[in-house]
């Protein structure tokens, strides 16, 4: 077993670090709100710590999960920062979704202090996070990863090395181009079937055995149809994937016109007061008229 601190404790670090615990592992975390990490520690025992440094003090391996490049600069470098506390060899696995920009950033800075790094973004929204059933994309030298991956195990119920820093970032940047067409094909799928009098959901239990098949059909499809939209992956935050990868695609000359549209598509979702609701609220878009 080893020694880990997690840095961030949302919707998805909390019960990461919860299974790092029941998997035996000496686990520090670390909060910028502090109550979260007491509530934390009440829950699945451990210690919190004050400071990204503090948490990172003596851990073999720091897990960082928070909301952007931005954050994610501020919780590991800085002399309060993760890199500032962390013992020579020791491997900051971030689980982030951030730019594959920053995850080199950071694996070049990693490199001058002995430190490891590697950018390990992750799919399968909170249920997957609370279920241990994570899907992680990683990024980094070959060596690191297979030292970080039995750590990695508790949550995930697949991991893959996709190559050198920013691998992985960019691995999650196609999975959300995935994501978004998806999502508003089911969307315009279930309103065409509401538009010629069908039963809705029928048309899904038939198509759903077929070439249509999806996790987004099979997940999403009831509670898009009772307009429920109240859980799930937030349209605030697929907005901040979609403009990572959006800027990425510019760099790199990859042509997206349907991502582009779509996350236009999520925007007029957030001016109709759904910035919360889940990414499957394009339907509520195509309904509103």
């Amino acid at each position: 077993m080893a020694k880990v601190a997690f840095v961030g404790l949302g919707v998805m670090g909390y019960p990461m670090a919860g299974h790092l615990a029941k998997s035996g592992h000496e686990v520090c975390v670390y909060n910028r709100t502090v109550a979260k990490a007491e509530q934390w520690v009440a829950e699945y025992g451990g210690k919190y710590a004050r400071t990204p440094r503090e948490a990172s003090a003596d851990a073999e391996f720091v897990m960082v999960c928070v909301g952007n490049d931005d954050d994610l600069r501020s919780v590991v470098l800085g002399s309060d920062g993760a890199y500032a506390g962390m013992r020579q060899g020791a491997v900051l696995v971030d689980h982030t979704t951030a730019s594959a920009q920053v995850a080199r950033e950071l694996a070049v800075e990693a490199a001058t202090r002995n430190l490891g790094f590697i950018d390990a973004p992750v799919s399968g929204g909170q249920a997957g996070a609370q279920n241990g059933a994570l899907t992680i994309m990683v990024g980094g030298d070959a060596a690191l990863y297979a030292k970080a991956e039995p750590v990695i195990a508790a949550y995930a119920r697949m991991s893959r090395l996709m190559g050198e820093a920013g691998s992985g970032q960019l691995t999650k940047m196609v999975n959300q181009i995935c994501i978004a067409g998806l999502v508003q094909g089911l969307s315009e799928a279930l309103h065409f079937a509401q538009c010629a009098g069908l039963d809705a959901e029928g048309a899904m239990a038939v198509i759903s055995k077929g070439a249509a098949q999806s996790w987004q059909l099979e997940n999403r499809h009831k509670t898009m149809l009772a307009g429920e939209y109240e859980h799930g992956f937030a349209v605030d935050w697929m907005r901040k994937d979609l403009s990572i990868l959006l800027e990425e695609a510019r760099r790199n000359g990859a042509q997206l016109p349907v991502t582009a549209l779509v996350d236009q598509f999520y925007a007029d979702v957030q001016k109709m007061g759904g910035g919360r609701w889940d990414t499957s609220s394009l339907l509520a878009r195509l309904q509103r008229d």
